[in-house]
Order: C-alpha cells, then structure tokens, then sequence
C-alpha cells in the first residue's frame, strides 16, 4: 500500500497597497481618492499607489510626471517609512502567534509555514483566512494571501483575488492552475524573459510544461533548470525565518540634479555616513564597493570594485567611491547616488532592513 504523500502548507500574505493604505488609514481625507506615495507632479518616482489610483495606470516605479498625467487628479504624499516599519511590525506579531516559521520579503509581504502551528489548525486556507482577518480588525488594513504547498505557487496565487482576498492550490491543483497560467504571471519571469519565452513560443504554463530540460537550460542558462521544475510543482525552497544579508545599501535621491562631480562627492560623503552607521549597527563589513548611479534621463549606472580584504570604514570607503566616480565623465546630470557593500563577512542568518531615502 503506497503511503499519502506530505505536503507543506505555505501562506504567502501581501498586504493590499501597503504604504498607500496606510496613508489613507491615517488621513480619513484620502480615502476614496488616487494617492501616489513619493514622486510629485515635477519629478521622483511613485513609491506606491492606491487602488483609486491603479484604475488610471498608476504603479510603482513611474515617474511622478507620468502618475499626474494617467490621473491629472492624483495627490502625491511623501513617504514615512518610520510610521510603515510601525505598522509591519505590529502585522508581524500576528504572524508569529500562528508560526516561528516567517520569512518577510518586505514590510508588506511575507512567507508563512503553517505545516505545523501553534493553533494545531490542520487548515492552511482556515489560517489565513484568521490571520487577514485579525490584520484588518487589529490594525486597519486588509490583505491578501495565496495558499499552496510552496512558495512559488502560494506568491502567485496571492495576487489572484487582490485586493483583500485569497486563492488555495491544493496539491492536485498545482500543475493545472500552472499549466493554464500566462508565462508572464509566474513569479521571477520579468519582461526581458517575458520576451524571449514569446519568441520561443511560450506563452504559458503548457507551453513551457512542453520544452525539455535541454531545451530550457540552452535557451535560458542556469534558470533553465528552474522554470523547467517550478512549472511541474517542484519548488523546495524552505521558509526561512531569517534570510542571509548579501550587500547593505544607502542611497539618496536630490530635488535638483546634481552636475558637477564635486556636488555629488559631498553627496556621497553623507551616504557613506549613513552606510557606515548601518554597517556598524549590524557588525558588518565587505569587500565590493559597489556606486549607483541614475541620470535625469533615468537611465542607471554601476561601478564596482572589489577589494582583497574586508571594510566598513567611511574614509575607505569614500577612498574607493571616489575613484569610481570619476572613473569615466559623467554623461549626463544626476538625480541619484547610491553606495552599497557587498562580498560580505559574515553567513550570520540576519535581515537588515534597508530604507530607501525620498526627496522632493
């Protein structure tokens, strides 16, 4: 008699427009209304946008010009990342009354492993439909949550019934809902893959389901592999309570574009300030320095260089950022610096929480 197999029970919840939820939960004159948080009608880019706000081709990652454009109604408010950090720590708390096993991917989405949990609730689905529920009456905000027996499959099926619903893929579910699936809906296929998969003849799940491993690996490398096996329900990868910090980052973006190199060396000082007081904090160090660089035609650039032993001290640091900055003429001015530090010396099993810094 062969035996039933055991399946992991994943939750995947991600909280509905999260920063511009929040700002409409603290501002009673918001609701209702298209909100664009970051950005402005001038410049900056949109951070987050309400669901009003969504209806007229608002996202994340336009232009505040583009936002007043698609909706000439929009209201653009600043970001405060204090008050969102308030916020998700308090959602985290709800998740850890259910399970030890929370892997954040964000202050607005996280993974959860409710195989075994402290409710003894043998029902995935009945969890999460409990925990969206206390979110909503404990902090004011509605989410939703994708259930299936991993994280590949539960991550996409949290965006089914958004906002403030949820989507279980049992485990004789998976390959069909995967199979009838747009290509460019499976998480970690972005456009520029999107795009090949379409010239390759892959357009879904199916497609993709019909091309061998062969196939997969030459066309694709190394991700071959993965597309290959996630398509068919095979995705392993644990939840992970913390999740290893591979680079630590600060970056800092201007009201008015900077064209001179001294400008942005006193930039660049002030963000390696940042940098330092964050690698301390943390007892880290590493050995790429890494400068980000992104023009006023929004186009971005990288300089790196990789030292042979390991730094966290501002005055090294700049040494080298220095000599990336004027390691070839800028081709244009700039409205973004960033420095960040990677190669890192410690496989400690910690997050650090990077906060990225708006202006207008």
């Amino acid at each position: 008699m062969s035996e039933t197999p055991t399946y992991r029970k994943i939750i995947h919840i991600d909280m509905d427009a999260f920063y511009a939820s929040v700002e409409q939960m603290d501002n009673p004159e918001l609701r209702g209304k298209p909100v664009a948080v970051g950005g402005s009608e001038n410049r900056g880019v949109v951070s987050a946008a309400s669901y009003e706000a969504r209806k007229f081709g608002v996202r994340s990652a336009i232009s505040g010009v583009l936002a007043k454009k698609y909706c000439p109604e929009i209201i653009f408010v600043r970001p405060r990342f204090d008050r969102y950090k308030e916020i998700s720590s308090k959602i985290h708390k709800i998740f850890h009354d259910y399970t030890d096993l929370v892997e954040p991917l964000s202050l607005d989405e996280a993974y959860l492993d409710v195989t075994q949990n402290k409710k003894g609730n043998p029902s995935a689905s009945l969890l999460a439909q409990e925990i969206r529920s206390r979110i909503l009456n404990e902090v004011g905000l509605t989410a939703s949550a994708g259930i299936s027996v991993n994280k590949f499959v539960a991550k996409i099926a949290s965006d089914y019934n958004k906002p403030n619903g949820q989507k279980t893929v049992n485990p004789d579910e998976v390959e069909a809902f995967l199979e009838e699936l747009p290509i460019r809906k499976f998480y970690g296929v972005g456009k520029v893959t999107t795009e090949k998969m379409y010239q390759l003849g892959i357009f879904t799940g199916i497609d993709l389901k019909s091309k061998s491993l062969e196939f997969m690996e030459k066309h694709f490398g190394k991700s071959g592999a993965f597309y290959y096996n996630v398509v068919r329900g095979i995705h392993n990868s644990e939840v992970k309570p913390s999740r290893i910090t591979k680079s630590v980052a600060a970056e800092h973006t201007f009201d008015v574009n900077l064209s001179s190199e001294i400008f942005m060396l006193e930039k660049l000082e002030l963000i390696a300030v940042s940098l330092e007081k964050r690698l301390q904090r943390h007892k880290i160090s590493g050995k790429t320095i890494t400068l980000k660089i992104k023009y006023s035609d929004f186009t971005q650039q990288t300089r790196s260089k990789t030292m042979p032993y390991f730094i966290s001290d501002k005055s090294l640091i700049m040494e080298i950022v220095e000599e990336l900055l004027y390691q070839e003429k800028m081709k244009d001015s700039v409205r973004l610096l960033g420095i960040s530090l990677s190669n890192l010396n410690t496989e400690e099993k910690k997050a650090v929480a990077v906060q990225l810094k708006f202006t207008f």
